[in-house]
């Protein structure tokens, strides 16, 4: 009974080591180059066209409370729009504050969002009578009259998670993708 049990337990704690170990992110941020590029004015020349039928920005809002490190690039504590953009078939997030882009952070992995994750994780609005009256009346003369209807906002979403050895993945949701990044919180 006891070497089953013993056996088991083995097998358990190979198959978690199996499991834990498929991804290096040492090598990873090792690997990733630091962008090579900037914009003329710190200015994002897409971001008037995206931004112009909504009345804020349509991009994550990210506070960092302690600096966080990718190479010799330093962000500074802060809010910041996340932005993702592609420079020669490579995607980088730019980290923007007043509509300014101050840091640029190469992506290493971009995927599909799964089909109910906006679903499923965002929360739903919570109405007063007055808010709810409002938007169903707005919502109405969007029906009747097509000119007057309002473009949604796309759906957003920010994961953070603190990793092993001072590095942390954040993996930014926008629209239809997810971008992840690695940084660290000590530099190296």
């Amino acid at each position: 009974m006891k070497k089953f049990i013993l056996a088991i337990f083995l097998i358990i704690l190979t198959a978690k080591a199996c499991f834990c170990a498929d991804f290096d992110y040492q090598k990873v941020y090792r690997e990733l180059e630091s962008p090579d590029f900037s914009y003329m004015h710190n200015v994002d020349p897409k971001q008037y066209y995206e931004c112009k039928g909504f009345t804020w920005s349509p991009y994550p809002l990210f506070r960092l409370n302690s600096p966080l490190y990718f190479k010799k690039i330093s962000i500074e504590p802060g809010y910041y729009n996340l932005t993702p953009r592609e420079h020669k078939g490579k995607d980088y997030i730019l980290f923007k504050e007043s509509g300014l882009v101050k840091y640029i952070i190469p992506v290493y992995k971009k995927g599909f969002v799964p089909e109910f994750f906006y679903d499923e994780n965002l929360p739903q609005a919570k109405l007063t009578f007055g808010q709810s009256f409002q938007i169903k009346s707005l919502d109405f003369i969007g029906k009747h009259f097509p000119s007057a209807k309002r473009k949604p906002a796309p759906q957003t979403f920010l994961e953070v998670t603190d990793l092993d050895n001072n590095f942390i993945s954040i993996v930014v949701y926008f629209k239809e993708f997810r971008y992840y990044l690695i940084l660290r919180t000590v530099r190296m």
